[in-house]
């Protein structure tokens, strides 16, 4: 799945152009390496997004296509 539509449907970002925005301008790094919008997202990949003044850093724990608004949190877990 690519990086901007997992970050759109595992709700860690709301929309997949804004998703896609922060792609485009390097916010977001796919371990440890700046990844593009288009990149295959795996499970074990570790996501460090810069969301503003605050920074998330998220490991993939599942890709699935389409997930429910409460099962969405299951598809990542939040990193120290």
């Amino acid at each position: 799945m690519r990086l901007d539509k997992y970050l759109k449907v595992s709700r860690i970002i709301k929309r997949r152009t804004v998703a896609n925005e922060a792609c485009d301008a390097g916010r977001v790094l796919v371990n440890g390496k700046p990844a593009r919008a288009s990149y295959d997202v795996k499970v074990g990949d570790i996501l460090e997004l810069q969301l503003g003044a605050k920074a998330v850093k998220a490991r993939v724990l599942s890709v699935m296509e389409v997930v429910r608004k409460e099962n969405a949190g299951e598809m990542y877990e939040f990193l120290p």
